[in-house]
């Protein structure tokens, strides 16, 4: 236990104080203005062990920070097992522990976190902490720095400006930025989107390629070449930690009830998969007016919403080229590819905004892929790095 003045961290213990760790967001940023809170249901099965994937291979140990017996701060500490075998390009290495779902009243409660966070993590033999990971860089994915304004995205994390400014006060520095784009669907989206004259999925020169959409009667089969298809194409890059089957079983069991076949881009060549990607309707469209425990009314209009499909946004959360095609022709047009299909899809889905997002600071062909359609990104969010 780590104290000053009145302020104590303790770790969390039993299933009152893990509702205490899931709620507290909503209540420390209530008022805040671009501020909406997610679903506690939604952060329970993400943060709960006995709900979540990652403790199939990782284990965490979160904290709470108190002032006069009242919640100001939360901060999780955990370690991947998958890291192990992580390549080098990923900058991860088996020493390397994690910090995540960190939230605040203030900026001195940050300090304090992040030391117990750093000591669990020393007290396991980790040498470096990054983060913030909840739980994992599959999940939710930085500190917000720009952006706090933009419309609400599932699974994108919110956060007041002061939070980085603490952070780099408490003596962590910058390791990478994300940067997600949010694209207008529309005529004008799609003559900024400029693919080669006469490349079409399944014409002409790309005629040994063919599409289709998430077959419903088999999702676990399509969610499984997801899976092998962006562990294939990311595993070399910054950051990346795999997607295992139970993760990917997780993920399916949760966005399965607002899945639609359309959703699912699935690009084979030769009747091999050579590109795939992944939209998920952004939850907050049918429930950022009911607070993030909604009444039993709440709950029949959110049945209701779902129901009826009233999203107006979603998100690109997942897309991958075979690694098979790396350094092929084929393998850089993919990406537009899949892009242009999504925008195809888009003339029968209800979507007015799709975001594009997770993308490294560093990745400077999907950059400019992107940038051509969205000039600046929408949000950014940074992941800091500390020895220890």
């Amino acid at each position: 236990m780590t104290q000053t003045a009145r302020l104590v961290i303790t770790p969390v213990r039993g299933f009152r104080q893990l509702s205490t760790f899931i709620r507290l967001p909503r209540r420390l940023y209530a008022g805040k203005a671009g501020y909406v809170p997610p679903l506690d249901m939604e952060q329970r099965s993400l943060l709960d062990p006995a709900k979540s994937p990652f403790f199939r291979h990782g284990q965490a140990q979160y904290f709470l920070a108190w002032r006069n017996g009242r919640a100001v701060g939360r901060i999780s500490a955990q370690i991947d097992d998958l890291v192990r075998d992580a390549a080098p390009e990923t900058g991860l290495t088996p020493q390397t522990g994690f910090f995540g779902a960190l939230d605040a009243e203030s900026p001195d409660v940050v300090a304090l976190l992040l030391e117990a966070a750093a000591d669990w993590l020393r007290s396991k033999g980790m040498t470096s902490m990054l983060g913030p990971w909840t739980l994992n860089s599959n999940g939710e994915y930085g500190t917000m720095i720009k952006g706090q304004q933009a419309a609400p995205m599932v699974m994108m994390p919110w956060h007041p400006p002061f939070l980085s400014e603490a952070i780099e006060a408490a003596g962590l520095t910058k390791k990478m930025d994300v940067l997600s784009y949010q694209m207008e669907m529309g005529p004008q989206a799609e003559n900024a989107h400029i693919v080669p004259k006469g490349l079409s999925l399944g014409e002409g020169r790309l005629g040994a390629l063919s599409v289709r959409q998430m077959d419903a009667k088999n999702i676990e089969r399509d969610g499984e070449i997801l899976r092998t298809m962006y562990n294939d194409t990311w595993r070399e890059t910054w950051g990346f930690v795999p997607y295992t089957d139970g993760d990917m079983a997780g993920m399916i069991h949760e966005i399965k009830p607002i899945l639609r076949s359309e959703h699912f881009v699935l690009v084979e060549q030769n009747g091999e998969p050579a590109g795939v990607a992944l939209v998920v309707p952004n939850v907050f469209d049918v429930a950022g007016d009911l607070g993030g425990a909604p009444s039993p009314l709440g709950w029949v209009k959110l049945g209701l919403r779902l129901l009826r499909h009233e999203f107006h946004s979603a998100r690109v959360i997942l897309l991958g080229v075979s690694k098979a095609l790396s350094g092929t022709a084929l393998g850089a047009l993919l990406p537009a590819l899949l892009i242009s299909e999504l925008m195809k899809r888009g003339h029968v889905l209800p979507y007015r905004q799709i975001e594009l997002g997770w993308v490294l600071e560093t990745n400077m062909p999907m950059r400019r892929l992107i940038e051509r359609i969205v000039p600046e990104p929408t949000k950014k969010h940074r992941v800091f790095h500390r020895s220890l």
